[in-house]
């Protein structure tokens, strides 16, 4: 199992839009993947879990990754949420 603190830097924070492309991304791996703020804890590949959580940029998250390819889900996730990926 890998964590991660990360500090959300996309401008409009996880409104819907960027959920869908988190989930997309999160779903791209074999690893289980788990978004943890303000005391829950959701799987990052469910569009319903993840609009629970209402983030804003600025806020941290920790990303919890656990699976074969873990480190690689973290560091996308990671690069999603500094504003450094986007989907085409």
């Amino acid at each position: 199992m890998l964590t991660k603190s990360i500090e959300i830097k996309l401008p409009g924070g996880l409104e819907a839009r960027p959920v869908a492309e988190l989930v997309q991304i999160a779903s791209r791996y074999d690893s289980t993947v788990h978004i943890e703020a303000q005391s829950k804890k959701v799987n990052a590949k469910s569009i319903m879990g993840m609009m629970t959580l209402s983030l804003n940029s600025g806020e941290a998250v920790t990303v919890i990754a656990d699976g074969q390819d873990e480190a690689d889900a973290v560091a996308g996730m990671e690069s999603f949420l500094l504003g450094e990926t986007k989907l085409a």
